[in-house]
C-alpha cells in the first residue's frame, strides 16, 4: 500500500532500497572514530547534509548497524505513488523485524 512504512534488519533489503534511490552508506564525520563508524546516515547526493557526511563501506555500515541493534524503517512509495526516500534508523528492541 502506498505511503505505508515497513521495518527490516535484512542487509540485502536495506542495501537494495538505498542503492535504488542513488544513496550510499555514510557516517557523520564529527562522530567517526578510529575503530568506530560513528552515527550512521545515508548520503543521497544533491541533498542537504552532504558536507557533514563521509561515505563508508557497506561492511562498516552493517557492522555498526548490527552492533547498535538498529532496524531500518522505510517507505517504498509516497501516498501519491512516487518513489519515497523516507527512512530512519530505530531500535530493534521496539518491535518485530522482517
Amino acid at each position: 500500500m502506498a505511503g505505508q512504512s515497513k521495518r527490516t534488519t535484512d542487509h540485502k533489503t536495506i542495501r537494495k532500497w538505498i542503492e535504488e534511490r542513488g544513496g550510499f552508506p555514510a557516517t557523520v564525520k564529527s562522530t567517526k572514530g578510529k575503530d568506530d563508524a560513528g552515527v550512521l546516515r545515508v548520503d543521497f547526493p544533491g541533498y542537504s547534509g552532504g558536507a557533514s557526511l563521509e561515505r563508508i563501506s557497506w561492511e562498516d555500515f552493517f557492522q555498526k548497524f548490527d552492533e547498535a541493534r538498529l532496524a531500518f524503517l522505510y517507505q517504498d512509495e509516497t501516498r501519491d505513488g512516487e518513489t519515497s526516500r523516507f527512512f530512519k534508523f530505530v531500535s530493534r528492541d521496539n518491535g518485530d523485524d522482517q
